[in-house]
């Protein structure tokens, strides 16, 4: 008991300076919004993926045309031709969803295009609110824009605009 009543105060005494610390937010969203980079970045990435997306559904309008004429034509068809047709309509289907997920995956060529294009002003971004945070002698910056739920924040701790003086915009 006495053993668990010390462990207790140890952690607290250990968990007060992180109460004591200076914190501040900032808003990604925003400070993103205001590098041009990364807007052509977002516009260059909307353009790979309509382009990946409009080739996807060419194919599966070839698949769809394909189907509607089997149906259509089935009841002439010897069950070699009908197997035949069937067998090239789940070729084309298993060759859209590749390309799928070949353009769309998690690992595919958008998520990789978006490491290139993205990825580097993302380190920036984070590595001027790191310089911030050394320089503020802050303990927590928070990011409003994530999943993080602040509940309230006062704009005097808002620090985004410092980060973008600190990038050069």
């Amino acid at each position: 008991m006495k053993k668990s009543i010390l462990t207790t105060i140890f952690a607290i005494l250990i968990a007060i300076p992180a109460f004591t610390q200076k914190s501040a937010y900032v808003d990604t969203e925003y400070i993103l919004s205001k590098i041009p980079a990364y807007e052509n970045a977002q516009n260059k990435l909307n353009e790979y993926s309509e382009k990946w997306k409009k080739e996807i559904d060419e194919k599966y309008k070839e698949i769809e045309k394909k189907y509607r004429d089997f149906q259509t034509e089935a009841a002439l068809l010897s069950p070699e031709m009908k197997k035949q047709r069937e067998n090239e309509i789940i070729t084309l289907e298993n060759e859209a969803n590749q390309l799928r997920k070949k353009y769309f995956d998690a690992d595919g060529e958008l998520f990789q295009k978006r490491k290139e294009l993205v990825k580097p002003i993302q380190d920036e971004v984070y590595n001027a609110i790191k310089e911030i945070a050394v320089e503020g002698n802050y303990g927590f910056i928070f990011d409003k824009s994530a999943d993080m739920s602040i509940i309230f924040s006062d704009p005097k701790y808002d620090i985004s605009d410092d980060v973008l003086k600190k990038l050069g915009y």
